[in-house]
């Protein structure tokens, strides 16, 4: 029997697609071929393993992935891509889904459609950072978590007080007892331990309170020092120019937002953002709702805080806000006012200008 050795080359110039359903211990990993699909499998976590059974299997072959945006990071799909696999992060909400495959979910249907949509280019892959821009982003957003921690802490303490009913004295007025003063503090600490043991209950919140307001401190101390470092001192300049952004908020932009020439407008940055209403239009009605939920929330934060600043001290914001006011109520307003400092922003970081007071565009 004459046997015949197949070429090595077989599948140079074919393209496979792959859909990654991640999870911590296992992946679901369906694999297409341009015309038919090969396999839909479990498999071992392991981008090294993945990349040797496509080669084994389809030599010469082109590969692309896709997985979704999640508890994953990165690190995945930046080693798929050092293994000669093109790899791409999806956002979760911009997957296509039918009715059936929302109330029949499962690993394996989702690991299907990802490599579908991957076959008939109806994915956008989300901005790949660079893994250094993410530590630092990850040291800015840490901040902002340890902010949420100490504001959770202080409003246990209040909750604790309520429930057993001490009340707050009157001399400790409410920015006080929400910003921890030195003589509130000693306040709490020098409880009546009447019910027994409530002194040490609400010391223990305290000394929490402190240590975080300690680690606060350090990590505040740690963004500044990032903010004077040779690759953000001068676009830290710039961006704290404008009303309203400070060493926090100059940092978040910048961490967030990497290359501000990857926005090709500023349409483009505010749905990055966020600053972008839900719509909802039939024939000739249309109808806008809230904020949409995508985007950072410490950006959405960041710029809608400036931009009560920037009416204060721009008179051509607050001109701009005032016109706004005529036809829409004030939280309205400033939101529209946030998207044209944004703006302001994209500005100036693109053309290494200072924001000048009183200029409207």
């Amino acid at each position: 029997m004459q046997r015949i050795k197949v070429n090595q080359k077989s599948f140079e110039g074919q393209t496979f697609y792959i859909g990654i359903d991640y999870h911590k211990k296992s992946w679901m990993v369906t694999v297409l071929g341009e015309e038919y699909e090969h396999k839909t499998m479990g498999y071992f976590p392991c981008p090294v393993k993945l990349a040797d059974y496509l080669k084994k299997n389809f030599p010469g072959g082109i590969y692309k992935a896709v997985y979704e945006a999640g508890f994953s990071g990165f690190s995945t799909c930046r080693k798929l891509r050092e293994l000669g696999i093109d790899c791409h992060v999806i956002h979760a909400a911009d997957v296509p889904t039918n009715q059936k495959e929302r109330f029949q979910k499962t690993d394996k249907a989702d690991s299907r459609k990802l490599a579908r949509c991957l076959r008939s280019g109806e994915l956008s892959g989300v901005h790949l950072p660079d893994p250094v821009l993410e530590v630092r982003r990850g040291l800015v957003r840490q901040r902002h978590r340890i902010v949420k921690d100490i504001g959770r802490t202080k409003n246990r303490v209040k909750a604790l007080l309520f429930q057993i009913g001490i009340t707050i004295p009157e001399r400790f007025n409410p920015y006080q007892s929400r910003h921890w003063s030195k003589p509130f503090t000693g306040w709490l600490k020098s409880l009546p331990d009447n019910p027994t043991g409530i002194r040490d209950l609400v010391g223990n919140y305290v000394r929490i309170g402190e240590l975080l307001r300690n680690e606060l401190l350090l990590v505040t101390r740690q963004v500044r020092d990032l903010s004077q470092t040779d690759q953000y001192k001068e676009n830290f300049g710039l961006v704290t120019s404008s009303p309203g952004i400070g060493t926090v908020g100059g940092m978040t932009i910048l961490t967030e937002f990497d290359d501000i020439t990857r926005f090709g407008h500023c349409d483009h940055l505010c749905n990055f953002v966020g600053l972008v209403p839900s719509m909802h239009g039939s024939g000739e009605r249309m109808a806008t709702g809230k904020m949409s939920k995508r985007g950072r929330k410490q950006l959405k934060c960041v710029l809608v805080e400036a931009a009560w600043t920037s009416i204060r001290k721009d008179p051509a914001m607050m001109l701009k806000y005032k016109e706004l006011t005529k036809r829409m109520n004030g939280n309205k307003a400033i939101i529209r006012i946030a998207r044209k400092l944004l703006n302001r922003i994209r500005y100036i970081l693109i053309n290494r200008q200072e924001y000048e007071m009183g200029v409207i565009k």
